[in-house]
């Protein structure tokens, strides 16, 4: 029988491969004459609509009360927040710089546990979150440049994900993940859906440009976001958080395999330490107090402590 903790690290590993996946998508869909805000309104809007069909086809509950409410939050505040200072960074800082700078993420969800949550921090919990972060600073390290309100921007874009993150682990102990998910698809999908009203932002002019927008919707997106709340119920925010840096390792892999970007030496060896650092965690034997997000009863089953 596998162990909620390997679970829960498939589910995050698999959110990272489709979110990993999304830069590859969005490339092809821009080339396709798609502006970043329109991909991001039909993204969240088709997801949504699959989203509703599901949770009616399966007669999931939808949360209620303070839950939809923290949930709606994440997704219209939440999302389009982290998203819009994420790729307004972009303007005044390089795309690594960026991107490494949001990676700071799993250590920040570490220092909010510790210090808000009273979380105990772990030698091996910290260990594995600066192998990773060294790992991923390998991967995305080429030409680093940037202006200060770029690194600003950058650092806000891994602050509003850090609380994201934490939060939805927070609310998952007692929601559906399928339903959680619905829920911060629809209220992201209606914010951009008004951001887009008043930009106009352009559409794709290609049918082959729609096909890379339907595969961010379905794959970046639904498969990516049910996946990070399946694994985030399971190992709780700390673990989940640093797991999902293998995002850019297969970003990399991707971009080398079909859009011909070189992959160097040093970009290998932080793939492999971050791989390495996955299969640890994955593996090793969770230390926290009871009451995180994996329960006593999955402790029973896996014949470990639980730990997030």
């Amino acid at each position: 029988m596998i162990s909620q903790r390997v679970l829960g690290a498939f589910y995050v590993g698999l959110s990272a491969t489709c979110f990993g996946a999304m830069a590859i998508f969005a490339r092809y869909a821009y080339a396709g004459g798609a502006e970043a805000l329109a991909v991001l309104f039909v993204r969240f809007a088709l997801a949504a609509g699959v989203m509703i069909v599901i949770m009616n086809r399966r007669q999931i509950r939808w949360p209620r009360g303070r839950a939809l409410i923290i949930l709606s939050l994440m997704g219209g505040v939440g999302y389009v927040g982290q998203s819009f200072s994420f790729f307004s960074a972009l303007n005044h800082a390089s795309a690594g710089l960026v991107a490494l700078l949001l990676y700071l993420y799993p250590f920040i969800v570490i220092v909010i546990e510790t210090v808000f949550m009273r979380r105990k921090l772990t030698r091996q919990r910290l260990v594995a979150v600066l192998l990773a972060l060294s790992g991923t600073a390998l991967i995305l390290g080429q030409g680093l440049t940037g202006q200060p309100l770029g690194v600003l921007l950058g650092v806000a874009a891994a602050l509003i994900y850090s609380v994201y993150i934490v939060v939805g682990a927070q609310v998952l102990d007692k929601e559906d993940p399928l339903a959680a998910a619905t829920v911060v698809m629809c209220s992201a999908a209606l914010v951009f859906g008004v951001i887009a009203l008043i930009v106009r932002p352009a559409y794709p002019a290609d049918l082959s440009a729609w096909s890379w927008m339907v595969a961010i919707a379905l794959v970046s997106t639904v498969v990516a976001m049910v996946s990070l709340f399946a694994g985030l119920k399971r190992l709780g925010a700390a673990d989940t958080a640093t797991l999902s840096t293998l995002e850019p390792v297969v970003t990399v892999v991707l971009a080398s395999a079909f859009l011909g970007e070189s992959l160097l030496p040093l970009q290998v060896f932080g793939g492999m330490l971050v791989l390495g650092t996955v299969v640890w965690l994955a593996r090793s034997a969770p230390r926290q107090p009871p009451g995180d997000a994996v329960t006593a009863q999955d402790e029973a089953s896996s014949g470990r402590n639980a730990a997030s």
